[in-house]
Protein backbone atom coordinates (compact mmCIF):
# COMPACT_ATOMS: atom_id res chain seq x y z
CA UNK A 1 0.00 0.00 0.00
CA UNK A 2 1.59 3.71 -0.90
CA UNK A 3 -0.47 6.62 0.04
CA UNK A 4 1.80 8.77 -1.33
CA UNK A 5 -0.31 12.02 -2.62
CA UNK A 6 -3.27 10.79 -0.40
CA UNK A 7 -5.34 12.76 2.47
CA UNK A 8 -5.80 11.17 5.65
CA UNK A 9 -8.69 12.42 6.99
CA UNK A 10 -9.04 11.85 10.86
CA UNK A 11 -11.60 10.02 12.16
CA UNK A 12 -14.27 11.77 14.75
CA UNK A 13 -13.00 9.31 17.49
CA UNK A 14 -9.08 10.96 17.33
CA UNK A 15 -9.38 13.21 19.80
CA UNK A 16 -5.53 14.10 19.90
CA UNK A 17 -5.05 17.90 20.21
CA UNK A 18 -2.54 17.72 16.43
CA UNK A 19 -4.76 15.22 14.69
CA UNK A 20 -8.61 16.08 15.97
CA UNK A 21 -10.29 16.77 12.74
CA UNK A 22 -7.25 17.21 10.55
CA UNK A 23 -6.77 16.61 7.23
CA UNK A 24 -3.11 15.81 6.23
CA UNK A 25 -1.65 15.65 2.44
CA UNK A 26 0.96 12.49 2.50
CA UNK A 27 4.47 13.62 0.92
CA UNK A 28 5.62 10.19 1.47
CA UNK A 29 4.77 6.91 2.24
CA UNK A 30 6.86 3.40 1.81
CA UNK A 31 7.89 0.36 3.97
CA UNK A 32 9.95 3.00 6.10
CA UNK A 33 7.27 5.14 7.39
CA UNK A 34 5.41 8.15 5.84
CA UNK A 35 5.64 12.00 5.89
CA UNK A 36 2.94 14.62 5.67
CA UNK A 37 1.60 17.84 6.67
CA UNK A 38 -1.33 19.06 8.17
CA UNK A 39 -3.39 20.90 5.82
CA UNK A 40 -5.90 22.59 7.97
CA UNK A 41 -4.49 23.86 11.24
CA UNK A 42 -3.44 27.92 10.71
CA UNK A 43 -0.67 29.05 13.30
CA UNK A 44 -1.13 32.61 14.72
CA UNK A 45 1.12 34.04 12.13
CA UNK A 46 0.66 34.56 8.60
CA UNK A 47 3.09 34.38 5.40
CA UNK A 48 3.65 38.25 6.08
CA UNK A 49 4.63 37.46 10.00
CA UNK A 50 7.40 34.91 8.57
CA UNK A 51 9.07 36.66 5.99
CA UNK A 52 9.58 39.46 8.49
CA UNK A 53 11.13 36.97 11.05
CA UNK A 54 13.33 35.29 8.12
CA UNK A 55 14.23 39.15 7.43
CA UNK A 56 13.14 38.75 3.50
CA UNK A 57 10.52 41.17 2.10
CA UNK A 58 7.11 39.24 0.64
CA UNK A 59 5.82 40.95 -2.63
CA UNK A 60 3.15 38.99 -3.28
CA UNK A 61 0.36 40.89 -1.80
CA UNK A 62 -1.98 37.83 -3.14
CA UNK A 63 0.20 35.52 0.05
CA UNK A 64 0.48 38.05 2.31
CA UNK A 65 -2.75 37.44 4.34
CA UNK A 66 -2.40 33.82 3.73
CA UNK A 67 -1.94 31.94 7.56
CA UNK A 68 0.84 29.89 8.16
CA UNK A 69 -0.22 26.23 9.29
CA UNK A 70 0.76 23.82 11.76
CA UNK A 71 1.88 21.03 9.44
CA UNK A 72 2.58 18.44 12.59
CA UNK A 73 4.71 17.76 15.86
CA UNK A 74 7.69 16.95 14.49
CA UNK A 75 10.23 19.83 13.84
CA UNK A 76 8.03 22.59 14.87
CA UNK A 77 10.29 25.60 14.54
CA UNK A 78 11.46 24.35 10.37
CA UNK A 79 9.44 25.71 7.25
CA UNK A 80 7.88 23.05 4.36
CA UNK A 81 6.77 24.66 1.68
CA UNK A 82 4.27 22.23 -0.47
CA UNK A 83 3.77 23.67 -4.10
CA UNK A 84 2.75 22.97 -7.59
CA UNK A 85 5.74 21.25 -9.67
CA UNK A 86 8.17 24.30 -10.25
CA UNK A 87 10.49 22.40 -13.56
CA UNK A 88 13.88 24.41 -14.50
CA UNK A 89 14.45 25.34 -17.78
CA UNK A 90 15.41 23.61 -19.93
CA UNK A 91 14.40 20.61 -17.92
CA UNK A 92 16.92 19.12 -16.19
CA UNK A 93 16.03 14.80 -15.59
CA UNK A 94 12.92 16.80 -14.37
CA UNK A 95 14.43 17.90 -11.33
CA UNK A 96 12.75 20.91 -9.13
CA UNK A 97 14.58 24.61 -9.26
CA UNK A 98 14.68 24.40 -5.59
CA UNK A 99 17.21 23.06 -3.80
CA UNK A 100 15.88 20.58 -0.41
CA UNK A 101 12.68 19.36 -3.10
CA UNK A 102 10.98 16.13 -2.34
CA UNK A 103 8.63 15.61 -5.82
CA UNK A 104 5.84 14.24 -5.35
CA UNK A 105 3.50 12.36 -8.03
CA UNK A 106 0.63 14.34 -8.90
CA UNK A 107 2.28 17.68 -10.00
CA UNK A 108 3.68 18.79 -6.43
CA UNK A 109 6.31 19.75 -4.62
CA UNK A 110 7.38 19.91 -0.73
CA UNK A 111 10.39 21.99 -0.27
CA UNK A 112 12.34 22.67 2.76
CA UNK A 113 15.00 24.90 1.65
CA UNK A 114 15.24 29.11 1.65
CA UNK A 115 15.81 29.34 -2.10
CA UNK A 116 11.77 28.88 -2.39
CA UNK A 117 10.84 31.62 -0.03
CA UNK A 118 13.39 33.94 -1.50
CA UNK A 119 11.93 33.15 -5.18
CA UNK A 120 8.53 34.27 -3.12
CA UNK A 121 10.06 37.44 -2.02
CA UNK A 122 10.82 38.94 -4.95
CA UNK A 123 7.47 38.66 -6.82
CA UNK A 124 8.22 35.42 -8.30
CA UNK A 125 8.63 31.60 -7.02
CA UNK A 126 5.38 29.03 -7.58
CA UNK A 127 1.69 30.30 -8.01
CA UNK A 128 0.33 28.06 -5.24
CA UNK A 129 1.36 27.42 -2.05
CA UNK A 130 1.26 26.31 1.43
CA UNK A 131 3.48 26.87 3.92
CA UNK A 132 3.72 25.32 7.33
CA UNK A 133 5.94 25.10 10.25
CA UNK A 134 6.82 21.16 11.38
CA UNK A 135 5.20 18.39 9.84
CA UNK A 136 3.79 14.54 10.85
CA UNK A 137 5.43 11.45 10.42
CA UNK A 138 4.97 7.82 11.08
CA UNK A 139 7.74 5.03 11.46
CA UNK A 140 7.62 2.08 10.10
CA UNK A 141 4.21 -0.05 9.95
CA UNK A 142 2.88 3.16 12.49
CA UNK A 143 0.48 4.48 10.00
CA UNK A 144 -0.52 0.50 8.98
CA UNK A 145 -1.74 0.10 12.25
CA UNK A 146 -3.52 3.40 12.97
CA UNK A 147 -5.22 2.89 9.69
CA UNK A 148 -6.25 -0.64 11.09
CA UNK A 149 -7.54 0.67 13.93
CA UNK A 150 -10.06 3.06 12.20
CA UNK A 151 -8.35 6.32 13.12
CA UNK A 152 -8.34 7.71 9.68
CA UNK A 153 -9.82 7.16 5.96
CA UNK A 154 -7.86 7.88 2.96
CA UNK A 155 -8.47 9.16 0.08
CA UNK A 156 -6.89 10.32 -3.27
CA UNK A 157 -5.30 14.00 -2.79
CA UNK A 158 -7.18 16.31 -4.55
CA UNK A 159 -5.17 19.71 -5.18
CA UNK A 160 -7.95 22.23 -5.23
CA UNK A 161 -8.75 21.11 -1.58
CA UNK A 162 -5.14 21.78 -0.56
CA UNK A 163 -5.09 25.78 -2.55
CA UNK A 164 -8.40 26.72 -3.43
CA UNK A 165 -10.58 25.72 -0.66
CA UNK A 166 -10.58 27.64 2.78
CA UNK A 167 -8.97 26.53 5.29
CA UNK A 168 -12.16 25.79 7.45
CA UNK A 169 -13.63 24.02 4.85
CA UNK A 170 -11.23 21.64 4.00
CA UNK A 171 -12.19 18.88 6.67
CA UNK A 172 -15.26 18.39 5.01
CA UNK A 173 -14.78 18.99 1.44
CA UNK A 174 -12.00 16.26 2.11
CA UNK A 175 -14.63 14.07 3.19
CA UNK A 176 -16.92 15.08 0.03
CA UNK A 177 -14.35 13.16 -1.91
CA UNK A 178 -15.25 10.07 -0.41
CA UNK A 179 -18.80 11.15 -1.19
CA UNK A 180 -19.60 11.56 3.12
CA UNK A 181 -20.32 14.59 5.64
CA UNK A 182 -18.97 14.73 9.12
CA UNK A 183 -22.59 13.82 10.54
CA UNK A 184 -22.55 10.47 8.61
CA UNK A 185 -19.13 9.70 11.26
CA UNK A 186 -19.46 7.59 14.40
CA UNK A 187 -16.46 8.81 17.01
CA UNK A 188 -16.92 5.03 18.15
CA UNK A 189 -14.43 2.92 16.15
CA UNK A 190 -15.38 -0.47 15.22
CA UNK A 191 -14.53 -4.01 13.01
CA UNK A 192 -16.86 -5.55 10.78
Amino acid sequence: MNLTHHFLIAMPGLEDETFSRSVVYLCEHSARGALGLVINKPSDINLKNLFDKVDLPLRRADLSESPVLQGGPVQTERGFVLHEAVVATPPDEGESIYASTMTIPGGLEMTTSKDVLEALSTGAGPKKVLVSLGYAAWGEGQLESELAENSWLTVEADTAVIFDTPIAERYDRALLLLGLQSWMLSPEAGHA
